[in-house]
């Protein structure tokens, strides 16, 4: 059994915004204790509607904003690598806030960790996922899993998110991760069922346990009350 220790934290269904203040908060716990590894923790969540861009998206203009908003979506600009995605109900979305120091002081070693935890899983299920020159996995040219992260002294935040039963029809108004021709899918999809996030959880969880050579213990109960109840409530300020 590894030393390495990752606490994991079901955040349920969140906002992006309260998402994005969990790892504002859980990563500067990080940068005030870097020798001690108990503040890794992998945040694991259902969004809301939103179409999201990263630190590469300069394009979308502020009316293609606008007109992605008045399809009932959030809309937030990010420092997180890649381009355009939609994160909604039926996507596992997961925020590993880990000090890679921890773990192995490289960045493309991380993502090719995430890569391979996801293609891991789609095995578990008896789907091929695979990776290609474009980050993520992929089912032949359909998505299932995008991934764009965020490292700041090696530092990570922000992270994948999997379609398990998403409305896939959400991706039909952008061109997903900028990526011309290429397709969407979901694990429902792909096996003709409907495979919710519960089903697809403790397989996600055994998958990144055994890539990252770690073990996963629960989020401290009452810890985790108070940090949701903390972020959540930060909503009213918009």
């Amino acid at each position: 059994m590894s030393a390495r220790i990752v606490k994991v934290l079901w955040a349920g269904r969140l906002s992006y915004k309260s998402g994005l203040k969990l790892q504002t908060i859980l990563s500067n716990q990080h940068r005030q204790q870097l020798e001690s590894d108990s503040c890794n923790t992998l945040i694991l969540v259902e969004h809301n509607p939103v179409f999201t861009v990263g630190i590469r998206d300069k394009g979308y203009t502020v009316e293609d904003e606008e007109r992605l908003r008045n399809l009932g979506a959030e809309f937030y600009r990010t420092n997180r690598g890649g381009l355009i995605t939609f994160h909604g109900p039926g996507q596992l979305v997961a925020y590993p806030i880990l000090n890679l120091k921890h773990f192995k002081k490289s960045i493309k070693w991380y993502v090719c960790q995430i890569e391979s935890t996801i293609i891991r899983l789609c095995g578990e299920f008896g789907i091929k996922g695979e990776t290609s020159p474009n980050t993520g996995v992929w089912v032949n040219d359909k998505k299932i899993c995008a991934i764009g992260i965020h490292g700041s002294r090696y530092i990570t935040t922000h992270g994948l998110a999997l379609n398990c039963n998403t409305d896939l029809s959400w991706f039909d108004h952008i061109v997903p991760c900028g990526i011309e021709g290429k397709g969407v899918t979901s694990v429902s999809q792909e096996l003709n069922t409907n495979t919710t996030v519960q089903d697809v959880l403790p397989l996600f969880q055994n998958a990144f346990k055994d890539q990252f050579e770690c073990s996963l213990i629960d989020y401290p109960v009452e810890e985790a009350v108070q940090l949701l109840e903390c972020v959540k409530g930060k909503d009213a300020d918009v």
